[in-house]
């Protein structure tokens, strides 16, 4: 076998794209081949494996993400050595469920629901658990099933939208889920302090404020302090050790889940026995119960009246007659109590929303209440207010974090293992689940808790108490304990998390001044973009209120779930090949109705928080988009039209298409008759099958002749196939080209059919069924040279055999096959074509079946094994089988085929050489044999009596066994030993009937017969030339296992051998592949263009 990088003739070796299946095997040649029963396939060996080989290193093959080996380097090695990687062991509920429960309940629902279910009523807050909780779950449809489209490496939703809308709208999204990741680590810290400093260790505040009216002030200085310090804490944490902050998250999780637990406990116990958390109320105002212990304006201690605490707060003096507040003096002091219990009716009182401006008293119109009350005074009092102004939308935009999370899944793909599986499952259980429990928190909350508490935000009427925690069961500090935890534990994995998607975008390019955070430690672990995260995370921090900062990341998010389901929708409306989910339950009006709901809510939140995220959005955009690139200016309004299609043109052509977005775009090679009339419309049946409307269809004439003479004939031609492609609905476009000979014109059709990146990539045309009939060599010639031209120009090839025996496209085939042979591996186009026809509706109900070789030395059960996996990983489904052909020795029918494709091939070159060449031939004969001299004139007699035979055979074409000749063959040799061994095996005279005798004959299997041919003619197979011979024997053994299992199918398609590299063996090829052939009715010869066409990956 020839090495690649020997000499070869031009379309003979194809130079293929860097890949890891296809001419990718530089390590194990001359393992790839061995034996007999391939030979017809071995000058390919070296740029197109055997399928055993290819299967043999998809077995290796883990879904690992992609960047995702730096960072299994390991610590103490510093980078000399990287740990061994192990194969995914994490199953749906721990890779999948529990990560995404971890990252969607959280500092939300533990300090802003209760707030949230009081101002805005059970109906309102239902509605905003609805809308956002759709929300997400119809993004998990869309990401579902963007997910399980191959394999999704690291960077999750970035990954997924970039790979799938391309790198402007991926670099912009992904930058705008990174900073809702890294505001996410803000919201989550300022969660923890406020929970620190609030509820747990009040004392430890720096900043006091000595009036009511400061309190808001220095508890955001307070937040501002602690907070900064909580970022530099955890970012060394991430810093020193992430795998830590990996351990740690189960026991985060299940602080959350136990907090969550101790809810509904508290719940249940409030049938049979409320907890007692009173509130004080003057008149129908709520007070806070921080400086003082009795709800009295007055008690009676010692047979004596004495004022209270309480007094001390509306009075100047502790006297019975002190100037108190005019409110105070009006009306009684009350107590009510907190949580009345889940059966006590207060549920009625809460199903309606209580909005109001910042420092609205928080009341209960229930109770009675006289007037005196003086606003200038009144902020000073000991009230429960607002903190901020309340509305609906405010409301929504708080609220949304505590939805978000979904993603925890997909990010961890590598990690899974059965991604594609788990990812789908796992992530829409977790959203239903954390939905579940929102809607009947919200409900139970609102018919268990008082209204004035509900609104009380901080817990002043109880104590300081967390009022969520006053429901809790055993204690509330279960609730504040957990809750602590759970925003410490979310707050790391955001700041885990954030870095590593930048990292994925630095390292990708698309924006340069990014590259700097691509790099970090030695075992890849993100120092700059860490640095860069906690800076930016530090904005949000000074921003110090979380009902500020939780809008903004709302907003991002938003923006990331919006362009997830524009991206499910795209791909699902243009049918790209590679659209292939396993997730089926999706669809485009969901996706888009998603993002519709996506862009709704972000006006919803904030209309200028949207506007300001979309521009973010925009400029990162266009800044990806126009980058280095020159400015195109158009002609003006006319010409907009023509710039748009000038601009594709030229995106188009500015590099290959990525293996995923290939389709084949199909060049169809077309024949018309004597009236320019359509020989094999079924040609175009089948493309538009295949084509499905999609991408370019160019379908090309050549007529014979000059430009000149030939213009009507052209035009009449172009307008007959335009007619038959409209018959046939194929669209595309025409291309008839008048050329001096049929070889020359095809050539130029090749090589120069469409415009620019509209090129055609694949060269669909019928078999020449009536080769052998023939009086022109030309035309099985023109068809070789077609295969080579295609070959060389890196186009894949399709040969339909008994085109016209095709269905049309009126026809609807029933519950049949597609049988793929796959013999060798040229970039999967055998798997490719098989699911783009099962997409038109002819198609449809055929169940596809997969066959491959095996050969000696392979395993056939684990080949078996081997390929349902890579099927899997290709989401096709299909019936897989392995053939073995473990029988290497060469059958006497198979020389003796051989023996009679030599001598027809010898008798076809007699006929047409002329006299003069025939005596220059007989005389080389002469020269180098005496055996020839005494056989002179017998020889040239018979050879007259061959040259008016040729007469009868040419007249009688039908039925004549002719083969192929090429006056450059260099066969002198095999003729002059064939002269030694006889008169009779030089020069045979071949009549129809001893033809038909002879095919008869060698079609017998009986083993009696097979036995004494093998002795018979022993001599003269001897002489044959090997070569000829193995592959003989690869078409017979080849056709015997694809006409015993395929005879029945629909369709087959199978490998097609290239045409030998030494053009003297062209004479044989076409004799080769009707011996592969026979026996079969429709058959897709396929022979791939030198690139992956399909994928695994996303």
């Amino acid at each position: 076998m020839e090495q690649r990088g020997g000499s070869r003739r031009k379309g003979d070796g194809v130079p293929k794209e860097n890949s890891p299946f296809i001419n990718n095997t530089d390590n194990d040649k001359g393992n790839s081949y061995d034996g007999t029963n391939m030979a017809l396939f071995e000058e390919e060996m070296d740029s197109n494996p055997m399928v055993s080989s290819l299967l043999n290193k998809l077995a290796n093959y883990t879904n690992l993400t992609q960047g995702a080996q730096e960072h299994e380097e390991a610590d103490e090695d510093e980078g000399s050595k990287k740990k061994a990687v192990k194969s995914p062991q994490m199953g749906t509920f721990m890779g999948v469920y529990l990560p995404c429960l971890q990252n969607i309940l959280g500092v939300i629902l533990f300090l802003r629901l209760t707030w949230i279910v009081g101002t805005a009523g059970i109906l309102e807050s239902l509605a905003i658990v609805c809308l956002c909780c759709s929300c997400t779950m119809l993004t998990a449809i869309s990401m579902s099933a963007i997910a399980t489209n191959g394999v999704v490496p690291a960077g999750g939703s970035y990954y997924m939208i970039s790979r799938s809308l391309g790198p402007e709208f991926g670099g912009a999204v992904g930058l705008c889920f990174y900073l809702g990741t890294t505001f996410a680590g803000s919201m989550y810290i300022l969660g923890t302090i406020e929970i620190l400093l609030t509820y747990i260790v009040p004392k430890a505040a720096i900043f006091v404020a000595d009036r009511k009216e400061d309190e808001l002030n220095a508890l955001l200085n307070n937040m501002r302090v602690y907070g900064t310090c909580c970022l530099a804490l955890m970012s060394v944490v991430v810093f020193v050790g992430v795998k830590y902050v990996n351990k740690l998250a189960l026991v985060f999780l299940a602080c959350v889940i136990l907090s969550i637990l101790a809810i509904y406990a508290g719940v249940i116990k409030t049938i049979f026995e409320p907890p007692d958390f009173p509130v004080c109320m003057l008149g129908n105002r709520t007070l806070q119960n921080l400086n003082f212990d009795k709800c009295l304006k007055t008690d009676f201690i010692d047979n004596m009246t004495v004022t209270t605490k309480l007094w001390m707060l509306f009075c100047d003096g502790p006297e019975l007659n002190a100037t108190c507040n005019e409110y105070f003096d009006n009306n009684n002091v009350t107590m009510i109590q907190g949580i009345p219990g889940l059966t006590s009716g207060v549920i009625s009182e809460n199903m309606w929303s209580v909005y109001g401006p910042l420092g609205m008293m928080v009341e209960n119109k229930e109770l009675s209440s006289l007037g005196g009350s003086d606003s200038a005074q009144d902020i000073y009092m000991p009230y429960v207010i607002n903190d901020i102004t309340t509305f609906f939308t405010l409301l929504v935009g708080i609220y949304f974090p505590s939805v978000t999370g979904i993603m925890a899944g997909s990010n961890r793909s590598g990690d899974l293992r059965d991604a594609q599986k788990s990812i789908p499952i796992g992530t829409i259980l977790a959203i239903a689940t954390t939905s579940f429990i929102y809607v009947t928190c919200v409900v139970l909350f609102g018919a268990s808790i008082e209204g004035v508490l509900l609104r009380d935000k901080f817990g002043d009427s109880v104590k300081g108490n967390l009022v969520i925690g006053t429901l809790s069961w055993p204690s509330p500090w279960v609730i504040v304990i957990g809750s602590f935890f759970s925003c410490c534990g979310a707050g790391l994995q955001s700041l885990t998390g954030a870095p590593r998607l930048l990292q994925a975008i630095a390292r990708d390019g698309i924006v340069p001044f990014l590259q700097v955070f691509g790099h970090g430690k030695a075992n890849g672990e993100p120092t700059w973009a860490l640095l860069l995260t906690g800076g930016i995370c530090e904005i949000g921090i000074l921003i110090a209120s979380l009902d500020a900062v939780a809008p903004i990341l709302s907003m991002f998010f938003l923006m990331c779930y919006l362009f997830v389901n524009l991206a499910c929708a795209v791909q699902t409306l243009l049918r790209t090949p590679n659209w292939r989910p396993r997730f089926k339950y999706y669809h485009w009006a969901l996706s888009f109705l998603g993002m519709s709901l996506c862009l709704a809510l972000m006006f919803i939140c904030s209309w200028y928080y949207a506007i300001f995220a979309m521009a973010i959005a925009g400029c990162i955009y266009k800044y990806i988009e126009y980058r280095g690139a020159e400015k195109e200016w158009g002609d003006g309004i006319r010409g907009l039209s023509l710039n748009a299609a000038r601009y594709a043109l030229i995106r188009l052509e500015e590099a290959p298409p990525h293996t995923k977005n290939w389709r084949p775009q199909v060049l169809v090679l077309l024949n018309v008759d004597s009236d320019q009339g359509v020989k094999h419309p079924r040609l175009l049946s089948l493309t538009t099958q295949l084509k499905a409307g999609k991408g370019l269809t160019i379908v090309g004439n050549v007529l014979e002749g000059t430009y000149l003479t030939k213009d009507a004939e052209a035009k009449r031609a172009d307008q007959n196939i335009k007619s038959s492609m409209s018959a046939e609905k194929t669209k595309g476009f025409c291309h008839v080209v008048v050329s001096s000979n049929l070889r020359d014109g095809m050539s130029h059709l090749i090589q120069s059919a469409g415009l620019g990146g509209m090129k055609h990539n694949t060269v669909l045309m019928a078999w020449p069924g009536t080769w052998r009939q023939s009086n022109d060599p030309q035309s099985w010639k023109n068809f070789i040279e077609t295969v080579r031209e295609s070959t060389a120009a890196h186009h894949a090839l399709l040969v339909a055999k008994n085109v016209d025996s095709f269905p049309t496209n009126q026809d609807r085939l029933g519950e049949g096959t597609i049988d793929v042979w796959w013999v060798v591996h040229d970039g999967g186009m055998l798997m490719l074509l098989p699911f783009l026809l099962r997409q038109h509706k002819v198609w449809r109900k055929c169940k596809m079946r997969i066959f491959t070789v095996a050969q000696m030395d392979d395993n056939s059960i684990q080949m078996k094994k081997d390929l349902q996996m890579f099927l899997y990983h290709l989401r096709l489904d299909a019936e897989v089988e392995v053939v073995e052909m473990h029988d290497n020795d060469i059958s006497a029918f198979t020389y003796e085929k051989t023996l009679m494709m030599e001598q027809r091939t010898q008798m076809l070159k007699q006929m047409q050489l002329s006299r003069t060449e025939r005596e220059r031939e007989i005389q080389s004969i002469t020269d180098e044999s005496r055996n020839s001299i005494r056989r002179k004139n017998p020889g040239a007699a018979e050879s007259d009596s061959l040259s008016r035979q040729s007469s009868t055979v040419e007249d009688n074409q039908e039925d004549e066994a002719q083969l192929i000749h090429d006056r450059n063959t260099a066969s002198h040799a095999t003729i002059n030993d064939k002269a030694e061994t006889g008169p009779d095996r030089v020069h045979m005279t071949w009549t129809k009937d001893k033809m038909f005798a002879e095919r008869n004959r060698n079609r017998e299997c009986n083993a009696n017969v097979a036995v004494r041919d093998l002795f018979n003619m022993k001599p003269e197979w001897e002489s044959l030339n090997q070569s000829n011979v193995r592959r003989m024997h690869t078409a017979v053994k080849l056709n015997g296992v694809v006409v015993n299992k395929s005879q029945g199918a629909h369709l087959v398609l199978l490998n097609m051998p290239g045409p030998p590299r030494n053009r003297g063996g062209d004479e044989n090829y076409m004799e080769f592949l009707e011996v592969l052939l026979e026996g079969l009715n429709r058959v897709l010869l396929v022979r791939g263009g030198g690139r992956e066409v399909i994928t695994i990956y996303s």
